[in-house]
C-alpha cells in the first residue's frame, strides 16, 4: 500500500517532531502522489505548513525531517530531497516495492482487504424505485453506485446488506390500479377515458393484455395488486440483467399497516414517541415534526388533517426499523431531486437518538443521452420513457455499468451510447477489459513455473510505475469507502491500462533472457489480478479474451 498507512505513520512521527517545536495542535499535511513531471514517488508540505505555524525557513525544516523519515522508514523509503520553497520528494525502495507486488500475488484476490475494520453492520439502501413502473437510467446509475459500493465495502471487511425499499403504500398505488383497470376495460371495449393522472405508458397497456390473455374476469382482478406484483418482477428481472442482487427486500406496507397486539403500526408509535419527547407537536389538526430543531428549514408534516400519515412519516419509521435491525451505518442513495429532504431525515435520525454519523445520504445527479454527439430525447407525452432494459439491451451490461461509474454521484453525467458500442480503446471498459485479456494470452502461451521469479530483475521505469499502480489498489479502496464514491475506482482502472500499456509497448515479456521473462510474468500475473478484481467490484466482467 503506498499511502494510507504510511501517511499515518508520517503523520505522527512529524507531529512528534512538531512538538519539539513548541506546536502542540495536529500539523495537517498533504501526502500525494505527485505529478508525472515529478520524479518522485510520494511528495508532502510538511514542511511548509509546519515553518507558518513557527515563522521559520522550510527548507532547513525539510532538512530535519528528511532526516528523520530516511532513519524510520529505512526499509521503505530509499532518498528524499527537498524541492522548490520547501516540498519533500521520495523514494520507494526497490525492496520495498517488491514485497509489495509479492503480496499481491499471493494474496491474489484477497489483495487489499483489511484486517483491522469493525465487522459492524451497515446497509446501503438504493434503487428504491416506486413499483409504478419500469427502472430507467435514473434508476440504473443508483443501481450501479449502490452495487459498487457495496462490493467494495464487503471486500474491504465490513458487513454490508444491500436493501430495496418498496413504496407500495399511497395514492400512487391506488392510480396504478386504477390505470391498468381502466386500459383493461378500453381494450375490452368499453368506450371510457384515461386518468388524466393516470400511468400512460405501454407497460400499462402490456398488464392489461396480459390479464385479458389470461382470461380473468373483471371482478376478479385486484388491478392495483396484479399491477404491482407484475411491475415487481419486471423490476427484478431488469436488477438480475444489471447484476444487482438485494439481500432484503422492505415493503413500506409493513410499517404503514402491520399492527402490534394494541393495534397501532409502525407509524403510529413513532409518531407517539416523537411527540412524547416534544419532537412533534399538533397544530391546525396535523401533526408536524419540529425538523428546524436540527437545522430544517422549517417544520414538516408527519400526519394531515384528514388522519393520513405523509411519506416521511413512513420514511421516519422505516429509519428506525433500519436502527433497530442494529446497522451501525445507513447509505441512503437518492437522485438529486431529493435534495430537500435530507436535512429533515437527518432531522429524525437524530430525534430518534442516533448520531448524525449513523446516516450518509448519497446523491446522484441525471443521466443525459447522446448519440453520434446528438442528445437523445428520454421520454415523449404519450409517457415512453428509455428504460434502464433499453439501454442494456443496446449496449450490455459491462459498458452500461462502467459508464454510469464514470463520475462522482453528484456529477451529470452524459452517456455517449456509440462510443459504450465499441470495440476499441476509444471506449474506457473495452480498454480496460482489453488489459485482462492481453494478460491472459500471454499467461496461456507462457508453459514455465514462474513462482521463483528473482523480483528484484523489475527495474526499468515502466516496471517501477506499474508496481507502483498496482500497489495503490488498495488506497484507492479506501478511498471509495472514505468519500463513499466507487468512480475512483473506475478512473484508476484507466489509468493502470495506461500505464500497462506504456509498459506492454517497451517491455517484452516473453523474451530470451529467461530470468527476466520469469519476473515479468509474475507482474502480469498481478496486472491481471488487480484488474479483474478492480472491474467485479464495479459489477464488470474481466473476460479471458476478446
Amino acid at each position: 500500500m503506498l499511502k494510507f498507512n504510511f501517511e499515518h505513520e508520517l503523520k505522527n512521527i512529524i507531529n512528534e517532531f512538531a512538538k519539539t517545536k513548541g506546536i502542540t495542535e495536529q500539523v495537517n499535511f498533504v501526502v500525494e502522489v505527485p505529478p508525472k513531471n515529478i520524479n518522485a514517488d510520494l511528495a508532502l508540505n510538511a514542511a511548509m505548513v509546519l515553518a507558518k505555524k513557527i515563522k521559520t525557513n522550510p527548507r532547513n525544516l525539510a532538512t530535519e525531517i528528511i532526516e528523520i523519515i530516511l532513519k524510520k522508514f529505512e526499509d521503505i523509503i530509499k532518498t528524499a530531497e527537498i524541492a522548490g520553497a520547501g516540498f519533500i520528494n521520495l523514494h520507494f525502495t526497490d525492496v520495498f516495492l517488491h514485497e509489495q507486488l509479492n503480496e499481491i500475488l499471493n494474496k491474489k484476490q484477497d489483495y487489499a482487504k483489511q484486517q483491522n475494520i469493525k465487522k459492524e453492520k451497515i446497509m446501503v439502501e438504493f434503487v428504491s424505485a416506486n413499483p409504478t413502473g419500469p427502472l430507467h437510467i435514473g434508476h440504473g446509475r443508483g443501481a450501479a453506485i449502490g452495487d459498487s459500493l457495496a462490493r467494495i465495502l464487503k471486500h474491504l471487511g465490513y458487513n454490508v446488506v444491500k436493501e430495496y425499499y418498496l413504496n407500495d403504500v399511497g395514492n400512487q398505488m391506488n392510480v396504478l390500479g386504477k390505470s391498468a383497470e381502466i386500459r383493461y376495460r378500453q381494450l375490452k371495449g368499453e368506450d371510457i377515458p384515461f386518468l388524466e393522472e393516470g400511468y400512460q405508458g405501454e407497460y400499462i397497456k402490456d398488464i392489461a393484455k396480459d390479464l385479458i390473455t389470461e382470461g380473468k374476469n373483471i371482478n376478479e382482478i385486484d388491478f392495483k395488486k396484479e399491477a404491482h406484483t407484475r411491475i415487481l418482477k419486471t423490476i427484478e428481472k431488469d436488477l438480475q440483467q444489471f447484476r444487482v442482487e438485494f439481500d432484503s427486500w422492505f415493503s413500506e406496507s409493513k410499517i404503514a399497516f402491520d399492527k402490534d397486539a394494541d393495534g397501532k403500526t409502525e407509524v403510529d408509535k413513532v409518531c407517539e414517541y416523537l411527540k412524547e419527547k416534544s419532537y412533534a407537536f399538533e397544530q391546525d389538526g396535523a401533526l408536524w415534526l419540529k425538523s428546524t430543531l436540527y437545522g430544517d428549514d422549517k417544520d414538516r408534516v408527519l400526519r394531515r388533517t384528514d388522519g393520513r400519515y405523509t411519506y416521511l412519516a413512513s420514511d421516519v419509521a422505516y429509519h428506525k426499523n433500519k436502527y433497530e435491525r442494529k446497522f451501525a451505518e445507513v447509505i441512503n442513495l437518492w437522485g438529486a431531486d431529493h435534495h430537500g429532504y435530507v436535512a429533515r431525515i437527518m432531522a429524525a435520525i437524530q430525534m430518534l437518538g442516533q448520531k448524525k454519523e449513523a446516516l450518509k445520504v448519497i446523491l446522484y445527479q441525471l443521466v443525459s443521452l447522446v448519440r453520434n454527439g446528438q442528445p437523445v430525447a428520454m421520454s415523449t407525452r404519450s409517457g415512453q420513457f428509455i428504460t434502464l432494459k433499453d439501454v442494456l439491451d443496446e449496449v450490455g451490461t459491462d459498458a452500461c455499468r462502467f459508464f454510469f461509474l464514470l463520475r462522482a454521484p453528484d456529477s451529470q453525467l452524459e452517456f455517449d451510447l456509440e462510443l459504450a458500442k465499441k470495440q476499441t480503446s476509444e471506449n474506457p471498459v473495452f480498454y480496460v477489459q482489453y488489459v485482462n485479456a492481453r494478460c491472459q494470452s500471454i499467461l496461456k502461451e507462457y508453459k514455465e513455473d514462474s513462482s521463483d521469479a528473482d523480483l528484484s530483475l523489475l527495474s526499468t521505469k515502466q516496471e517501477r510505475d506499474l508496481i507502483k499502480k498496482l500497489i495503490s489498489f488498495e488506497d484507492v479502496l479506501l478511498i471509495c469507502d472514505k468519500t463513499k464514491s466507487p468512480h475512483h475506482l473506475t478512473t484508476y482502472l484507466m489509468e493502470t491500462a495506461d500505464i500497462y500499456h506504456g509498459f506492454y509497448e517497451k517491455c517484452r515479456v516473453l523474451c530470451e533472457d529467461k530470468n527476466l521473462e520469469k519476473a515479468r510474468i509474475q507482474l502480469i500475473k498481478a496486472v491481471s489480478i488487480i484488474i479483474s478484481k478492480g472491474l467485479n467490484l464495479l459489477g464488470v466482467s474481466a473476460p479471458d479474451k476478446m
